[in-house]
């Protein structure tokens, strides 16, 4: 679909990988945000898929904005205010967009360095596995801008404000220890191993119904807005319509049977 967001199928298991290694998966460039949609709403109108894994190519997952590119003032830098404000409406809020409206679990694959919109685009995802080279940070202030990508309302909402305050104010980078610490992922890992225990991960979220899971995403995404309330008569439709699925039937046989259920997504 696209020569920077590549898309491979794994079974049940879809494979994202952030391919432009020679700028360290930097982006966007002015197609990035059209890819970034056209892959997501394929991955929610397939049902075949349950589960997404996102890495980047190379050494990095993505170093983020193209500083060189900010330097000369090309592409989405060019024009006026106005116009790059509507650049970054139809790119770069496009691609985060995309990636927050995506319907199925996505775990992200750190696997270097993780910047800027490479560190927002990391935190869109629903778990995040980071290899021991892996490194984050949001120094957008040090290049004079700020988070232009909805970061200021999803890093605290990740780490807590005082954290976020941090690495927003600071620009500094912090490893892969400290973000597990910090909570900005589940887990550090061996580089070596880091695709294996993603893979491995995706593979036991799959083994879910897909329907419930689907429901079950969509609830926790509305349980960061919404009142306890309102999630408790979103939680009794959900329910409602999830007992009516064979799949429903599935787990509960299985469940008595004391073997693996087979879901099968009806």
């Amino acid at each position: 679909m696209s020569d920077f967001l590549q898309l491979e199928k794994r079974g049940a298991i879809a494979l994202l990988t952030l391919n432009r290694p020679d700028k360290l998966n930097a982006m966007p460039e002015v197609e990035d945000g059209e890819a970034f949609r056209n892959v997501c709403e394929a991955l929610n109108d397939d049902p075949s898929i349950r589960c997404a894994v996102m890495t980047g190519a190379g050494r990095a997952f993505s170093a983020g904005g193209d500083v060189k590119a900010m330097q000369a003032r090309s592409e989405l830098f060019e024009g006026g205010g106005m116009a790059i404000r509507e650049r970054y409406r139809r790119i770069v809020h496009r691609i985060v967009r995309s990636v927050y409206e995506l319907q199925i679990p996505l775990i992200a694959a750190v696997n270097g360095p993780a910047v800027g919109l490479g560190c927002d685009l990391a935190g869109l995802a629903d778990m995040r596995l980071a290899s021991d080279r892996a490194r984050f940070g949001v120094p957008f202030l040090k290049l004079g801008i700020i988070p232009g990508d909805g970061g200021a309302w999803l890093l605290p909402r990740t780490i807590g404000y005082a954290r976020a305050a941090e690495l927003l104010f600071t620009g500094d980078l912090i490893d892969a220890e400290t973000a597990a610490q910090w909570g900005l992922v589940n887990r550090v890992v061996p580089h070596e191993q880091l695709m294996d225990e993603a893979l491995a991960l995706a593979a036991r979220v799959a083994a879910q119904p897909p329907h419930a899971l689907r429901l079950a995403k969509a609830l926790l995404r509305q349980g960061r807005e919404s009142s306890y309330e309102a999630i408790l008569e979103m939680s009794a439709s959900a329910q409602a319509l999830s007992h009516l699925t064979d799949d429903h039937l599935e787990g509960v046989t299985a469940h008595i049977e004391k073997r693996t259920p087979n879901f099968k997504g009806r």
